[in-house]
Parts: C-alpha cells; sequence; structure tokens
C-alpha cells in the first residue's frame, strides 16, 4: 500500500505526517545523525521498542521508560525523563522520540517541550487514539490532582510516522476509545469517515485512509488556530465532559476515547435540550457512534459530574465552555453556568 502523508503547516512549524503500514521504517531518516532518547512506556517498550532500537542501531539511541497508565502523567514523570534525557547526553539538537500512546506522546512532548528550553521532538503513535488525534498539532502536557492536562505546552513535532500495522497488535478496547476521536471528526465535518466504519470497527483496508481524513482535518484547524482560542476548540467536542468523567474515576474505570465518547452523547443531549442541537443531527452522530460501536451508558448525578467540570481548564469568566453543534461540521462554543448545566442534565 502507497504511503500516505500531509503536511501540517502550524504558524511555529511546518512537517510531515506519514501514514500507513511499515512507516516505523522512516525513523532513521527523521533521527538522521542525532542522538535519539526513545521514551516508550512499560507496555509499548515490550512490544516495540527492540524494533525501534534495531532501525537506529547506526546511531546513539537510548531508551526511556515510563510506568503505563494516565495515572502516571505526572509532573515526576517529566523530571524523571529529563534527568534520563541528561544522563544519556542528549543536547538540544538531539530528538526525542515518543513511541507510544497519548500518555507517552504528552508527556514525552512536554518533557521534549522543556528540556534544554526544546529538544526536537518525533512522534510515533501506536494506539488509534494517538494516531487520529493527539500526536498531530503539538498538545504536550500532564496532569495534576485537580484536573487533567493542566500543565503544558504547544509543542510541535519536526515529524510524525503513523505505522498502521501497530494497530494489529491493540486489543479491541483499545481500538474502540480510538474510534470516538474518529466518530468527534465525523461530528464536525469529515463524512467520509462514515463509509470506513462497520460492525464496531473499521474496514479492512481503511485503517490509512481513515487516520489520514482525521489528521487532515486536524491539520487544518492547527494551521487557522495553532494555541487554541479559536477555530481549534471545536476539537474539545464531548472533551469537557469526558475529562470530568475520567476524573471523577480517577482515571481507572474509563480510559480517554470511552469518557469521550459518554461525553459527545452528553453534549448531544445537552444541545438538544438547550435548543441548540437539532435532534436528527443528534441521532445522525449517535448512529455513526453505534456503528463504531462505542458504549455511551452513563449514570452520575449531574451535581457530581458538574463538579468535576468546574475544575476543568475549559471555563471563561466562571462559566463552563462547552462545544455543542448546531448541525454536522456547524461546532459552536458555548459558555454556561454550573447551575444551567446541572438544569439542563
Amino acid at each position: 500500500m502507497k504511503m500516505k502523508t500531509l503536511t501540517v503547516s502550524a504558524p511555529s512549524r511546518k512537517y510531515v505526517v506519514h501514514i500507513g503500514p511499515g512507516a516505523i521504517n522512516l525513523l532513521p531518516d527523521a533521527v538522521g545523525e542525532r542522538t535519539a532518547a526513545l521514551v516508550a512506556d512499560t507496555n509499548t517498550a515490550k512490544l516495540f521498542s527492540r524494533r525501534a532500537l534495531d532501525l537506529l542501531r547506526d546511531r546513539r539511541a537510548f531508551l526511556c521508560e515510563l510506568s503505563a497508565g494516565e495515572e502516571r502523567k505526572t509532573l515526576e514523570a517529566v523530571e524523571q525523563l529529563c534527568r534520563d534525557f541528561a544522563k544519556g547526553g542528549l543536547l538540544r539538537r538531539d530528538c526525542v522520540v515518543a513511541l507510544g500512546g497519548g500518555v507517552v506522546g504528552d508527556t514525552a512532548g512536554f518533557a521534549a517541550a522543556c528540556y534544554m528550553r526544546g529538544a526536537r521532538l518525533i512522534q510515533v503513535p501506536t494506539t488509534l487514539i494517538a494516531m487520529t488525534d493527539s500526536s498531530v498539532g503539538g498538545k504536550t502536557g500532564v496532569n495534576l490532582p485537580e484536573g487533567k492536562n493542566l500543565i503544558g505546552a504547544f509543542y510541535q513535532p519536526e515529524r510524525v510516522i503513523i505505522d498502521t500495522d501497530f494497530l494489529k497488535t491493540l486489543p479491541e478496547r483499545e481500538i474502540r476509545a480510538g474510534l470516538a476521536e474518529v466518530v468527534k471528526y465525523y461530528a464536525l465535518g469529515e463524512r467520509g469517515i462514515a463509509p470506513l466504519l462497520r460492525n464496531g470497527g473499521i474496514v479492512p483496508g481503511g485503517e490509512a485512509e481513515l487516520i489520514y481524513l482525521c489528521c487532515r482535518a486536524k491539520a487544518e484547524l492547527v494551521a487557522q488556530d495553532e494555541l487554541d482560542t479559536g477555530a481549534r476548540m471545536a476539537l474539545n467536542f464531548g472533551h469537557t465532559f469526558g475529562h470530568a468523567i475520567e476524573k471523577r474515576y480517577n482515571y481507572a474505570r474509563y480510559n480517554h476515547g470511552e469518557a469521550v465518547a459518554i461525553g459527545m452523547r452528553l453534549a448531544l443531549e445537552t444541545g438538544v435540550k438547550l435548543g441548540i442541537t437539532p435532534p436528527e443531527t443528534a441521532r445522525e452522530i449517535a448512529d455513526a457512534a453505534d456503528r463504531a460501536g462505542l458504549d455511551t451508558a452513563f449514570n452520575l448525578p449531574p451535581r457530581e459530574l458538574v463538579m468535576h467540570m468546574t475544575a476543568d481548564k475549559k471555563r471563561s469568566g466562571g462559566k463552563i465552555s462547552l462545544v455543542l453543534l448546531r448541525g454536522i461540521g456547524e461546532p459552536v462554543i458555548y459558555d454556561i453556568s454550573a447551575e444551567e448545566l446541572e438544569a439542563a442534565l
């Protein structure tokens, strides 16, 4: 299969995203003659680090291992990575290779942004959720007990390498988690996604095209609004609810994609209740979620959910900022008080 590529033209850096089976073989070219710090969590290291290090055998490369899990996405992890970089002799002109899912990409990316005020970064996502969303766009960061991604930086990679063969190693739950982000892009107007979803998964052979469509949609928003103050905020559809759900259950009961899937359902229901989202739009997106096999069942008292949402960083003037939809591809930022949201829920 021919490799698919697209260019992200962010104001701070222009870079290429490579998508296709065997894309990992492009890693030596991306690293060049520089030293590479390969960051992977304990799960990813077992699966992929040997292959990556073997590809870099003619270069100076060393492995930095993180503990797996969203609860490990902390400042302590960033400090440990930076210390590992220093021990390995990494210089600012060298590069950090983030090999893993969203937690690895976010944590390693933030460490790269901080280390010597900015080491080069290459994103090599290994999960569907990271391939379709978090590896592109330059959002990096870690969590605090008070909320998700409250510390971070916008720091664009210099290359993104997406090897679709990695999807073969993922359990069904991880594929479904990634499909939540895919349905988000459908809701935001990428209608070409729908024919690629079937029976709770991706149609055979459609993986690269599906990822390409999501990355292209994100690249367009990043080019317009790198720092997430305008058009890019649409990508938060379902996420304000989702982050609160993750936090409520200490990042243990629901993974990110599962929480976002529930969050999108709640955003649609809220939009319908407020008279913003047409019921037919909500049904169309719900149908896409069903084709993707997403489970959006959820039962939590509105007051408790809203309490956790008030700590989310997506707030303005004491109100909670939600992304609601006036139609497919028609997002609107809606600021709502905690009391109004509780009543709507």
